[in-house]
């Protein structure tokens, strides 16, 4: 029997050894590897083959345990790429050869894109798939999930109608247990183990039911290249971090959370500088950091980069810039190249553009905007945009700006919304957030308009009640005045004491600032014939009247004082100077007996007493003549 045939015959009568990579059998060109193989305590030597070879690659003496021996490889290259098996040799003979081992080295050519379909973000238990693309016409794609004992997933490239070639991987189902995050190769089938660069690794997020956060931007929703741009995603419910997804995009981007207050936290995204690869539909995510499961997704947000198209879009608007509150206008844009959409934008607005399919007529491409009826809530400066169906996030250069002012009535808390009679073409449905939101303002504008106008009401009402109170007030001053004064029916007046209202004094007969009182009808009464002096229109003045010797006419009193309530008490001071000044006219000329009356805001009334018994040596005097005021 020949040596061959025994080896032959005592091959495989042995158990086979184990075989591995270390770090890994994927390997990075350039990079150390090392191969393990691991047989028995018998084994006297160790051979490593690599398939396709003819000889074998590597022997290995024993080292200090039999058990198993190392082969290195300090650089990786395309030639040691391959697959491999090992031996180990045995008094007894060959063993069976170990498993295959396939040793990759990838970085050979450039790197293909993974992103998933329709989003990263998975809801729990769903399913998701992975698309591996490149624009060169490689024959297979690779899929790998990072972590222990995760095994590659080949499949062959479909080429697309636009030369691309993509291969898809169903994933699923999703769950928040662990992590998800996958990369993905390509490589020829003429050298299998010589892979290209790996994509960029792609996580994929199981998503729940919590509460969705809400996501804006600062800066509106149209920008121009080379601005910043600065999305903010916040939520009431405290989420510790945030994710940010781009629709059909490769990945998304992670922020912690900024905790604002007990609750309320936000996070924000700067995309800067702004080209057109930012534009897009975003939406982003929260998750509180003992929890691997995210929350449901925002409200999607529009992003749109203008300047992409050089030719010219103009704005008009009819029946003119100007129109009154209540009338119809319409904004009209145009231009003279074709664009599938156009978008109208107000400066300042919260709601995103408005968008309606262009129309052909006149040679010239262009959409109406109906407003009406209009208020002042519609006024404010316009711009017109064209865009392609190809890409409706890239928009044209902006038209001229327009300024609509709209006149009369105050602002209409709940505006009209702008109407086409195309049907409305957008990314997110903008006509129905636009509708939703306006409806919200005008319900909130009512309210407020309403709780001032009761506010106004309430204030003038008590401010004429106040006023009416105070005239009231003083009426019934008045009126306890005027019972004051009046003496009782029956009773005699008093005789005037006080405030030198009635004297009998030696005074001049006449005088500029007295009035004299001739005796007419001696029996009856007497005519008072006031004369005041140029001083008459102070309202202090003092109005003096003459009597002499006789009884007040019956009947006569002087007219009403117009001077106001509150001087019907005249000061002792201003009493006492009239009798300072009469004392003097009294030593100066010759002495009359008479009568006088001092007048102040008074009504004359008649009253008469007898004279005292004269004495012996005098003679007898006439009888006295006064009048007694009363308040008129």
């Amino acid at each position: 029997m020949t040596p061959i045939l025994t080896a032959l015959l005592c091959l495989g009568s042995l158990p086979k050894p184990a075989l591995w990579a270390e770090p890994s059998s994927v390997i990075i060109r350039g990079s150390p590897v090392t191969i393990w193989c691991q047989g028995s305590l018998e084994a006297q030597e160790y051979r490593l083959d690599k398939e396709g070879s003819t000889e074998p690659w590597d022997r290995q003496n024993l080292l200090e345990s039999r058990k198993k021996a190392r082969f290195s490889i300090p650089s990786m290259t395309e030639h040691h790429a391959g697959r491999y098996r090992c031996y180990y040799l045995s008094p007894e003979g060959w063993s069976e050869p170990s498993d295959p081992l396939e040793l990759v080295m990838t970085g050979f050519y450039r790197k293909p894109t993974l992103s998933a379909l329709p989003s990263p973000v998975v809801a729990s238990g769903g399913n998701v798939t992975l698309r591996c693309g490149s624009p060169k016409g490689y024959q297979h794609f690779v899929l790998i999930e990072e972590g222990e004992h995760r095994l590659p997933r080949t499949r062959d490239s479909q080429q697309l109608h636009s030369g691309w070639y993509q291969a898809l991987f169903p994933v699923g189902p999703v769950t928040p247990s662990h992590r998800w995050t996958f990369r993905c190769y390509y490589y020829y089938e003429n050298a299998p183990q010589v892979w290209s660069h790996p994509s960029d690794p792609l996580e994929i997020l199981a998503s729940g039911v919590s509460r969705n956060p809400s996501l804006l931007t600062l800066q509106g929703p149209v920008v121009a290249p080379g601005e910043n741009l600065i999305l903010q995603c916040g939520s009431n419910v405290g989420y510790d971090r945030f994710a940010l997804y781009k629709e059909k995009g490769h990945d998304f981007l992670q922020r912690p959370g900024r905790q604002l207050q007990a609750g309320l936290s936000q996070a924000n995204f700067t995309l800067d500088p702004v080209s057109r690869s930012h534009g897009g539909q975003y939406r982003c995510y929260g998750a509180h950091n003992l929890s691997s499961e995210w929350s449901a997704p925002s409200d999607p947000l529009d992003i749109l980069i203008a300047g992409q198209f050089y030719d010219v879009v103009s704005l008009s608007v009819q029946p003119g810039p100007t129109v009154a509150s209540g009338e119809n206008v319409t904004l009209l844009c145009q231009s003279g190249k074709q664009f599938h959409t156009f978008l109208l934008t107000k400066e300042g607005a919260a709601h995103p553009p408005l968008r309606l399919r262009s129309e052909h007529q006149a040679q010239q491409y262009q959409a109406e905007f109906p407003m009406g009826p209009v208020t002042s809530a519609h006024a404010g400066t316009y711009r017109c945009y064209g865009s392609l169906s190809t890409n409706p996030y890239l928009l044209s250069h902006p038209s001229d700006p327009l300024e609509l002012v709209v006149s009369g009535e105050g602002p209409d808390p709940v505006p009209s919304e702008l109407k086409g009679s195309a049907q409305a073409q957008a990314p997110g449905d903008l006509t129905q957030v636009q509708g939703t939101r306006a409806a919200g303002l005008g319900r909130y504008l009512e309210a407020l308009i309403g709780v001032l106008v009761a506010f106004v009401l309430l204030l003038f009402l008590l401010l004429f009640l106040v006023l009416r109170r105070q005239r009231q007030s003083k009426h019934k001053i008045s009126d306890q005045r005027k019972t004051d004064f009046q003496p009782p029916a029956g009773a005699a007046e008093p005789q005037p004491k006080d405030r030198g209202l009635l004297r009998r004094r030696r005074t001049p007969c006449s005088g500029p600032a007295d009035a004299a009182v001739k005796d007419t009808q001696p029996e009856d009464g007497v005519e008072l014939d006031s004369r005041q002096s140029p001083h008459d229109e102070d309202p202090r003045a003092v109005t003096r009247a003459l009597v002499k010797h006789s009884r007040l006419r019956r009947g006569v009193t002087s007219p009403p004082s117009p001077l106001s309530e509150e001087f019907l008490d005249t000061k002792d001071t201003q009493a006492e100077e009239d009798r300072q000044m009469d004392t003097e006219a009294a030593a100066s000329e010759a002495p009359q007996d008479v009568t006088y009356a001092q007048l102040q805001s008074l009504t004359l009334r008649r009253e008469a007493t007898e004279p005292p018994p004269s004495q012996e040596g005098e003679p007898p005097a006439e009888p006295s003549v006064y009048a007694t005021l009363a308040i008129h």
